[in-house]
């Protein structure tokens, strides 16, 4: 069974295993701890019989007019269960209030988005790679 929740209370850097699959440089489980405590506002996936983190999706903002959604993440072994939906739906409701709630994605992924009442639209981005795994 997976529990949601949105603090990260009691959550250690062990607690982070296996995210950011496929990235060339992923942040070490201490940055990711790191990032989920700089978050604005984030909400994770549990499974209750392990207590592993499952999933994470965390957005960062000024809490008066918007938010941005930079990372949203779900271990292979939990995918296909509705669980990033979930993650996802929970950010947005939290974040209802704010004027703007904007994400960047690839186009393979928008449909997820698009099923979640987000619409595609165009962004513009830097990306420092050397910078991927935020090591100090």
């Amino acid at each position: 069974m997976i529990a949601y929740a949105d603090t990260i209370a009691g959550v250690r850097p062990g607690d982070l295993q296996g995210f950011f699959v496929g990235w060339p440089s992923p942040p070490s489980r201490e940055a990711h701890l790191r990032i989920l405590e700089g978050s604005y506002a984030l909400v994770l996936a549990r499974d209750t019989a392990s207590g592993a983190v499952v999933g994470f999706i965390t957005a960062v903002g000024d809490g008066v007019s918007c938010a941005y959604i930079p990372h949203l993440e779900v271990l292979p072994a939990y995918r296909g269960q509705g669980i990033g939906s979930e993650l996802a739906r929970r950010l947005l409701a939290r974040l209802q209030h704010l004027y703007m709630i904007d994400l960047v994605c690839d186009a393979d992924v928008q449909p997820f988005y698009q099923r979640l009442g987000m619409r595609p639209y165009s962004a513009m981005i830097a990306r420092n790679y050397d910078r991927q795994s935020c090591a100090p």
